[in-house]
């Protein structure tokens, strides 16, 4: 039987047929061909070195499916651990310079473990290429719920009539929030006596539970206890007030002059990368970071996007790396 003997209903039917195939056609294209043509070519590693679940490997991981998309190209994080991160910017340092291993690096191994680790290996400000800026974050500074001095000055204040006598805690010896008290404590003019700790975590439930009056934390790590109540916060250490705490004054509104303390991500290849890989993995990160749901999530942990350039993220690790060269000469470490 021709087509044309066909009746009207048996004529509908299969032209809905066909429509129904050509669109389950379309809708495979859409979910393999045409899916595979934004992540193709050779996989793209974020080397992170931290540990996964950590907040820089969750970072990485937050950006990685974003990138990959703007990138065309499938990108994994990969973590490699050891030496506050310098293992993994090592092993970038060694990577051939085609933009297919890209150190997913934290500021303190970039500006601090030079002048306090002696497992670096490295030079950050000449072994490697800086591609883009990622985010930047604050420190704030949280003391106990029962401390007598409730606010920046009358703390300042109880430190100079208590000598020594006011602790507060960090992650270890060099680490970021203990130097951003060592700063803290020269630009106000204060002595004050550091505890570290193994991490964020035990110097915080002694922070919570009075062993020590305070510490600095990172804004995101910090928010919760804030948010519950179960410690105090006085200032963000970045020269702007954070998006997570409008209403919390920064140190340098409080009269702490010259202190503008913050961490940040970003992205470094090996040496020898050509222009056009270098920056077709900055435009990729551009408009990553245009991303509403990257943005959104991003923020409401009290991280600033940083659109930036490659050489505002040189700068910066530049200006940063020769602050904690000031702030550590002279200073002991392990």
């Amino acid at each position: 039987m021709t087509s044309n003997n066909r009746s009207p209903i048996h004529r509908f039917f299969s032209r809905r047929s066909c429509l129904l195939a050509a669109g389950a056609a379309l809708a495979c294209l859409a979910g393999s061909g045409w899916a595979q043509a934004q992540s193709t070519g050779p996989t793209v590693k974020l080397i992170v070195g931290y540990a996964a679940g950590g907040p820089v490997d969750a970072a990485a991981r937050v950006f990685a499916p974003v990138f990959s998309r703007e990138l065309g190209q499938p990108v994994i994080v990969e973590n490699r651990l050891g030496a506050g991160g310098a293992v993994a910017g090592n092993s970038v340092v060694k990577a051939q310079p085609n933009g297919q291993e890209i150190y997913f690096a934290a500021s303190p191994t970039m500006t601090i473990s030079p002048h306090v680790l002696k497992a670096m290996t490295f030079d950050p400000l000449k072994d490697l290429t800086p591609l883009a800026p990622i985010l930047s974050y604050a420190n704030v500074l949280v003391i106990n719920q029962n401390q007598a001095f409730k606010t920046l000055p009358e703390l300042v204040a109880h430190a100079k009539a208590n000598p020594g006598q006011l602790a507060y805690g960090s992650a270890g010896m060099g680490a970021s929030n203990h130097l951003s008290g060592e700063l803290f404590a020269r630009r106000a003019g204060i002595t004050m006596t550091h505890v570290p700790y193994k991490g964020n975590a035990p110097a915080m439930t002694d922070v919570m539970g009075g062993q020590i009056q305070m510490m600095f934390d990172i804004v995101g790590g910090a928010k919760s206890y804030i948010d519950g109540g179960k410690v105090r916060a006085l200032a963000v250490t970045s020269k702007e007030r954070n998006p997570a705490f409008p209403q919390l004054p920064s140190m340098s509104e409080l009269g702490i002059r010259d202190y503008d303390i913050g961490g940040w991500y970003g992205l470094y290849g090996p040496l020898g990368m050509s222009a056009d890989a270098s920056q077709r993995i900055a435009a990729a990160t551009a408009r990553a970071l245009q991303d509403a749901d990257l943005r959104k999530r991003w923020i409401d942990q009290g991280y600033v996007i940083w659109n930036g350039k490659a050489s505002d993220l040189a700068e910066r690790m530049r200006r940063e790396h020769a602050l904690w060269a000031e702030v550590t000469k002279g200073m002991a470490f392990e």
